[in-house]
């Protein structure tokens, strides 16, 4: 076993390489011919089955358009029900956040006939009241849903009403009578009762509508209603499963995010129908509060990983995550483990990963404090929910110096750059170092880049700031190399800063203390192969840094989806994640890669987002990583050329012999904005080809990643 960055001491090796290292300027200059030596002999901590992990949140419709099977918004009646006004055509938007503006109910009929009953609703705070007329229908319509030709859909509503009251519901699919099918409500009753429908598409469309009405006399209400594709999966969109099913994620984060400093899991259990819409006021959305707790647990099950549960310690209190702990974890004969038996749930879910908070340090988020009354909050939770289940593994809500600084936070308290360092006042990671030692088994850390920008100080001491969060950024006039590598070197910087933590508390590496990145994306760019390219880098940064860095959570899980309404496929991300998953999953081992091409040294070191030293592997302009298979029977070999040229390189191997031939995995496309769509042909595709005997020279596609996986001989 050797230390983090296997491999750093035998880069001397190199040795006149890197006696100019000190010297380079940017971009560095590759030599003639790129020399790669890998030792199977220095090995690292096995990869974890948590280094490809997911998280998502209730971004307004995020998980409800991405996830669930639901077709009607507001299916409960949150928001009044008012005439349609006409509206701007939308922009168009793409990416998997796209499609978020709910849809809304509208009357049929005059708007005088539509009541919101707040005396005696069925769920939440109001439902409606249809006054009726003997002549005409009168209820109400949504409308811009899609539906599949031949179909089935099937679904349910809740209604009340008076005597001389006769209602219909209709799947409507076009302008003309006949294009609809249209299904009796059984007779009336003064009280709510539940009535089942389906309903078969007649045509395809984009503009599909649900229509709720009724003649005769009196009043009808309506207490919820729903709607889903009768193939669903325990209430989740098929497709969408079996395309996550692919990413071999280990674990989802979830449900939280910022949305989790403001949720009441309590709301989020039981009977659907009957759960209270809610608005979250993080992300300014109304939530239906249909996927709760016990849903995203049956999403887990379906999809294969373990939850990872963020607990509210925002708004929230130590009592309720407690109880959260037990109801998920409890026994049938506890009195939360009760409530989940009686919610359909007999067996515990022995969730083993929980996180106390999410970012509170941060001026953004519901509930925020100072650092020291967070320290005795956090203690607090951890004592009430290991009391619980002392088998839990609880992870702190830290923040290195370098997020404290490219997110305000640093300014928002006060505190100079040149004061923001390790242990600062700014550190929140080491304020759980130094106090709350012994009350986590990890500590987290999230991380966003900006694609094109890079940190300015002058800007940021002006307290110039991108949109509500990151300081001090300006625009960066990168090559594509530079914009590939750049999200990488944030992991750069924690590794960096994980050392000096190490250095000042020993006994972390004898606690085995670890970091989980839950969170980390590169934002502000589209999803093609240029994404993708620097994902490479990053899941290859990742994987070098296995002794501390144990789990990451892509934010978002769906972003590894492109999707509409009825299909979903991996985009070039999920691409990727399955790529990297299924070759350098769960037990590779790392080892030693040095070559004779160091990166670029940055211009700018720990106060701004540059680390003191370059991520990426010695061999520039190419970024390597290379790992022994779980049961050592193949050396595998990751290859990142985001140039536009064909790289070679001479490869030599020590502590094996490589025997018989290889195999290559390629991801690529004509250009870096390949992508791949729903309904379209693959712009970006893996394929797979031998490679004859074990060759001491192999030669790179421009704007590829490639696996290379060598027999080991005996």
């Amino acid at each position: 076993m050797v230390n983090r960055r296997i491999g750093a001491a035998a880069a001397l090796l190199f040795s006149g390489a890197l006696a100019s290292v000190g010297a380079q300027q940017n971009p560095p200059t590759p030599p003639q011919q790129l020399r790669v030596a890998i030792d199977t002999q220095q090995t690292a901590r096995p990869v974890s089955p948590y280094e490809y992990g997911m998280f998502i949140e209730h971004i307004g419709a995020l998980i409800y358009r991405s996830l669930w099977s639901e077709m009607l918004d507001d299916r409960k009646f949150y928001f009044p029900i008012k005439p349609e006004e006409p509206q701007a055509a939308a922009p168009a938007q793409g990416g998997p956040f796209r499609n978020m503006q709910l849809r809304k109910w509208h009357p049929i009929g005059p708007a005088e006939a539509v009541v919101m009953d707040k005396e005696h609703p069925f769920v939440g705070e109001q439902s409606p009241r249809i006054e009726l007329d003997a002549s005409s229908p009168h209820g109400i319509r949504q409308s811009g849903f899609t539906l599949v030709k031949g179909r089935k859909y099937t679904g349910h509503i809740w209604l009340r009403a008076t005597l001389g009251a006769k209602m219909k519901i209709a799947l409507v699919w076009g302008e003309g009578a006949n294009d609809r099918q249209v299904v009796a409500v059984p007779p009336p009753s003064n009280i709510y009762k539940e009535a089942s429908f389906n309903f078969v598409a007649g045509a395809d469309t984009e503009a599909g509508a649900f229509e709720i009405t009724g003649t005769g006399t009196g009043s009808f209400h309506v207490g919820a209603v729903s709607l889903m594709p009768a193939d669903n999966v325990d209430g989740f969109r098929p497709e969408v499963i079996a395309q996550l099913k692919q990413l071999h994620s280990g674990f989802w984060r979830l449900p939280g995010g910022n949305f989790i400093s403001d949720f009441n899991w309590y709301h989020s259990v039981g009977p659907r129908d009957k759960r209270p819409p809610n608005f979250d006021y993080a992300w300014n959305a109304m939530q239906t509060n249909d996927v709760g707790m016990d849903e995203l647990m049956t999403f887990c099950k379906l999809i294969g990983v373990e939850p990872y549960i963020t607990v509210n310690a925002g708004f929230g209190d130590a009592h309720s995550a407690a109880e959260e702990v037990e109801y998920m974890n409890g026994a049938a004969t506890t009195h939360m483990g009760t409530a989940r038996v009686r919610n359909g749930h007999p067996e515990p879910y022995h969730v083993r990963f929980w996180n106390v908070g999410n970012e509170p340090y941060g001026q953004w988020q519901l509930g925020r404090t100072d650092l020291k009354y967070y320290l005795m909050k956090h203690n607090e939770f951890a004592k009430a929910m290991r009391e619980v289940d002392p088998s839990i593994t609880l992870l702190a809500s830290g923040s290195m110096p370098e997020e404290a600084i490219l997110e305000g936070v640093a300014a928002d308290w006060h505190i100079p750059f040149d004061q923001a360092g390790i242990c600062s006042d700014a550190d929140w990671t080491c304020g759980f170092l130094k106090h709350d030692w012994g009350n986590f088994d990890g500590i987290t850390e999230h991380w966003y880049t900006r694609a094109g920008t890079h940190w300015d100080r002058e800007r940021a001491e002006k307290g110039i700031k991108v949109g509500r969060l990151e300081a001090g950024l300006v625009p960066d006039d990168e090559t594509n190399l530079d914009w590939v590598r750049r999200p990488s070197d944030r992991v750069r910087l924690k590794a960096e800063e994980w050392q000096e933590y190490e250095k000042q508390f020993p006994e972390m590496k004898t606690k085995q203390i670890f970091m989980s990145n839950d969170e980390y994306a590169y934002t502000g760019g589209q999803t093609d192969l240029k994404l993708a390219l620097a994902y490479a880098m990053v899941l290859n940064e990742m994987l070098r840094e296995t002794d501390f860095l144990r789990m990451t959570a892509f934010t978002m899980g769906v972003s590894t989806l492109d999707f509409n309404q009825t299909a979903a496929t991996l985009n070039t991300n999920g691409l990727l994640f399955k790529l990297y998953g299924e070759l350098l999953g769960s037990g590779s081992i790392p080892v030693a890669l040095t070559g004779n091409s160091p990166q670029s040294v940055p211009t700018q070191h720990m106060i701004g987002d540059l680390p003191r030293t370059s991520a990426g592997s010695p061999t520039y302009p190419l970024d390597m990583f290379a790992a022994l298979s779980a049961d050592r029977k193949f050396l595998t070999l990751a290859v990142v050329n985001a140039t536009d040229f064909e790289q070679r390189l001479d490869l030599s191997v020590n502590g094996l012999r490589l025997s018989g031939n290889a195999k290559l995995w390629r991801m690529t496309g004509k250009t870096l904005d390949a992508a791949n769509k729903v309904g379209q042909p693959p712009q970006v595709e893996v394929k797979e080809s031998a490679v004859s005997g074990a060759p001491s020279t192999l030669a790179v596609a421009p704007i590829s990643v490639e696996i290379f996986r060598f027999p080991v001989g005996q």
